[in-house]
């Protein structure tokens, strides 16, 4: 608490080493808040600026921290290929309305191993016009991988883009037999 008798948001980091290269989780009381990709020098900087603009406190490098344990644990059995499901707590605050909508239904409705295209996906929130909005939720998702926006393919069957990069998506598909492993 504050001198105010009020509690102070406390954001906690660590990079963690995967199959698509180095993530960037942070967590706050209430949740993981935040999974950036391809986490090293000027890319994590900006993350973690960005977390402490939204947030209102810097973050503090914490691996070792009980916030961040269970998320880096389901995050390193993922990608062992051990885990098909994350059962994390999520702190949603970096995003809201339509997006959030559409992101937990993703998080909710689209399992490990299956893909939706933006279109169906915009369907099942009630917007079925919506396949360019449900574009920009995936595009703004704060937490790729554990809510899974590499799951979101276009209605033809293209892979559809990817902030994380379309081969990190590729990758992620091919983990989860969606897509077959790359020759080389």
């Amino acid at each position: 608490m504050n001198s105010h008798g009020q509690y102070e948001q406390q954001v906690v980091w660590a990079v963690v080493g995967t199959g698509v290269g180095p993530l960037l989780l942070a967590a706050t009381r209430h949740g993981l808040v935040n999974v950036v990709f391809h986490a090293t020098g000027p890319v994590r900087d900006r993350a973690l600026d960005r977390l402490a603009s939204r947030l209102g406190t810097a973050p503090v490098e914490a691996p070792g921290s009980p916030l961040l344990a269970e998320s880096i644990r389901q995050v390193e059995a993922y990608f062992a290929g051990a885990r098909r499901d994350f059962e994390l707590p999520l702190d949603w605050s970096l995003i809201g309305g339509f997006n959030r909508q559409v992101l937990r239904e993703l998080a909710a409705g689209v399992p490990f191993g299956s893909v939706v295209g933006y279109g169906e996906l915009a369907g099942r929130v009630g917007q079925p016009r919506a396949a360019q909005a449900v574009g920009v939720a995936m595009g703004s998702n704060p937490l790729p991988v554990v809510v899974p926006c590499h799951r979101v393919i276009e209605s033809d069957g293209g892979i559809g883009g990817f902030g994380g990069d379309v081969e990190t998506k590729r990758k992620l598909l091919a983990l989860e037999g969606v897509l077959p492993e790359p020759l080389f």
